[in-house]
């Protein structure tokens, strides 16, 4: 039984459909909204429990991992950025972190898996972003700050509990049930859906930005089999492990990929390049290839491909 807190967030519900399709079953949690999405009908109730848990509550999460014999825990959770107060924020981050390793210490479980962010390479003058650069103490956001502090007190509490903890940094990802709309691809998709211009309004630089700037874009089901494959694996050679798309997608090529599904969407982006930007902004994912054999299935057109598709049944 894999518990995955934040099991009904956009990560978490596509994880716990991969663990299904593993053969596995799943205990997902959720705090506050709650959900009960088209993909797990079948199984909700019978390989899917779904438990509302505060992870700021120790023993909420310690009697979950007990009650359902918990083997293996996959940490999800993350608040919407800005959505708390410095207090609430810290609190939720560190002593909920803290709440799943102690949960997956007196429960015995195998292996505990913590959702990072290749926002931890914010400060890397270039890539390919790898598990062993040397990173920056400073950060210039929350998820940033976060994560780095999890990554650090993580390798600690195994070092002093002998636990096998192991960091996953997502890269950039998009597709079906992607609600915020923060990032580039959400955005283009859904204008080209609804047939109307993209609202860049909050994006981080703002709009106008230019085609041959670049990150690492991953399809969300990829990301998903990737964290399924490394919380599976028998043994693991890291404590970091890099999941994403594995190349630079430069931001000309999302529209691209969007027009050649929908021709007549309104797809703006400037040409050429920007100033200052980083070269090769992408995640080197050899580390979870050598070692569980993963590898995306879509590139940025068939990721885009498949979200367009879904969003034709599923636009809110």
């Amino acid at each position: 039984m894999i518990l995955v807190t934040g099991g009904m967030g956009f990560i978490g519900m596509h994880a716990t459909r991969a663990f299904l399709d593993a053969g596995e079953s799943v205990v997902a949690t959720q705090h506050s909204a709650r959900r009960e999405p088209e993909m797990f009908k079948e199984e909700i109730g019978k390989r899917l429990i779904i438990e509302r848990v505060d992870v700021a509550q120790g023993s909420e999460l310690l009697d979950v991992v007990r009650r359902h014999r918990v083997t293996g825990i996959v940490h999800l959770v993350a608040p919407r950025l800005g959505a708390l107060s410095p207090d609430a924020e810290f609190h939720l981050n560190i002593e909920g972190l803290l709440n799943v390793l102690e949960a997956g210490r007196l429960g015995e479980v195998k292996r505990v898996l913590v959702a990072s962010s290749q926002s931890v390479y914010s400060g890397v003058p270039e890539g390919p972003f790898k598990e062993d650069t040397f990173l920056p103490v400073t950060s210039v956001n929350a998820t940033e700050t976060f994560k780095k502090t999890f990554e650090i007190l993580m390798s600690h509490y195994a070092d002093r509990t002998e636990m096998d903890l192991v960091a996953v940094r997502i890269g950039g990802i998009y597709g079906p049930l992607y609600y915020s709309m923060f990032n580039l691809p959400s955005r283009y998709c859904h204008a080209a859906i609804k047939g109307v211009a993209p609202d860049f309004t909050g994006y981080p630089g703002g709009m106008p930005f230019s085609e041959d700037e670049g990150g690492d874009f991953c399809f969300v089901k990829d990301v998903a089999r990737g964290i399924q494959l490394l919380q599976s694996a028998d043994k693991l050679a890291h404590r970091v492990y890099n999941v994403g798309g594995g190349r630079l997608v430069k931001l000309g090529e999302i529209p691209a990929a969007v027009r050649r599904v929908v021709p007549s969407a309104d797809a703006p982006v400037q040409e050429g390049r920007g100033p200052g930007g980083r070269t090769n902004t992408y995640l080197d994912i050899s580390r979870a290839r050598d070692d569980v054999g993963y590898e995306p299935e879509h590139d940025i057109q068939s990721g885009i491909a498949a979200y367009l598709e879904w969003l034709r049944e599923h636009l809110e």
